[in-house]
């Protein structure tokens, strides 16, 4: 007699066989780890974790890439040292979650339903769980990730939807065709995962990046998009992984332009040089979510002077200057322009934001300064 099928796999959506081979691989990999755990314990030794550690101290900025790389320094989380008991045991417990309620099962999850999964387990002995808040399951699903060579999407672990897009674009999502062009004011909501999204059209000159979704809303509905032919993509403050693989998969496999556009401030820069060059916090994702051809065409310093913007400049608080004077010092800002940018931040002490290009015009940022930028090909590198 043929198993019945449960609703959940009736209305599950096939995976490719790319998709199946990779969800395969990383449970391998999981089982892998397992394995050289309990042959330890068989051995009478005590078992142990190898984790590369995470963070500037080890991670460079490569010159033949031009990404941020990850170095060789790892950390022996050691199951019999008091100080990395703990660790040891949640990272085996996020591998066993990822493992069988997410790849085994074909099944995505939020790092938030990751915390809660995790409360279930309790530590031997004792009332509590083996987690105390989500802080601690993020950690250690980076720690896991990093130590298996994968990325946490590769778990089938997922963070919120953050993000807009809209563009002459049509794509295939879960089974169903989308559009991006007929999206309405909203557009199409940039999900964690963008591997599985299948281009069936795209018909764009380049990327057009913003950092806020205000800003978002004001080129969307100036049509800048289309005036253009463009792709315009958001996500609120720090790009998302989604949108950093979407970003990248446009450039890699479509070869298309693409321009950043973010605030005057360290910050702002910041998002660029992660777009561009990969982070510093997250090394071993850049091969996969950096976009070494991005140029920057945001709001600088210089702008705000030669449009005659300080007076509604912001002032710099002791963090910005702060953070300003630390990327003087990066790899990737070493360029006359952008070591002309970050000493005028710390000197003059602003910042300005996209939106005080309304003081011109309420359109000037769509209908000017953009376009300007691009046709003189201002790139900030």
């Amino acid at each position: 007699m043929a198993k019945k099928q449960t609703s959940r796999e009736k209305f599950r959506i096939p995976e490719t066989e790319a998709q199946r081979k990779k969800r395969l691989e990383t449970i391998d990999k999981i089982e892998q780890l397992a394995k050289e755990v309990v042959e330890d314990i068989k051995k009478d030794q005590a078992p142990y974790l190898t984790v590369p550690l995470r963070g500037k101290s080890n991670a460079y900025h490569h010159p033949e890439t031009n990404i941020i790389m990850p170095g060789d320094k790892v950390i022996k989380r050691r199951y019999m040292n008091v100080s990395h008991t703990k660790k040891f045991a949640q990272m085996l417990a996020v591998a066993q979650a990822c493992k069988d309620d997410l790849l085994r099962e074909n099944l995505h999850a939020t790092i938030r339903d990751l915390y809660y999964m995790l409360l279930n387990i309790k530590v031997p002995g004792q009332k509590e769980a083996i987690v105390n808040d989500q802080k601690e399951s993020n950690v250690i699903s980076e720690d896991l990730e990093v130590a298996l060579g994968v990325l946490r999407e590769d778990l089938n672990l997922q963070a919120d939807k953050k993000g807009s897009v809209v563009g002459n674009v049509v794509i295939e999502s879960q089974g169903d065709e989308i559009n991006w062009s007929k999206l309405g004011s909203g557009g199409w909501a940039i999900p964690s995962i963008t591997d599985d999204v299948h281009f069936k059209s795209i018909d764009a000159d380049f990327v057009l990046y913003v950092e806020k979704n205000a800003v978002w809303e004001r080129l969307h509905e100036d049509r800048i998009w289309k005036d253009m032919n463009c792709i315009l993509i958001a996500t609120q403050g720090q790009s998302t992984r989604g949108a950093r693989r979407l970003l990248h998969r446009f450039s890699n496999e479509f070869k298309l332009p693409i321009y950043v556009f973010t605030d005057a401030d360290p910050w702002g820069w910041y998002i660029y040089s992660v777009l561009k060059y990969g982070s510093y916090a997250l090394p071993h994702t850049s091969e996969q979510l950096a976009t070494p051809t991005a140029n920057f065409v945001g709001l600088t310093l210089t702008d705000v002077v030669n449009y005659g913007l300080e007076d509604i400049a912001l002032k710099q608080k002791p963090v910005d200057i702060a953070r300003a004077k630390e990327m003087l010092s990066y790899p990737v800002f070493q360029s006359p322009r952008w070591q002309t940018e970050l000493k005028m931040s710390i000197n003059k002490g602003i910042k300005a934001e996209l939106q005080s290009l309304a003081k011109k015009r309420l359109t000037f940022i769509s209908e000017e300064y953009i376009p300007e930028k691009l046709e003189k090909r201002d790139f900030l590198d």
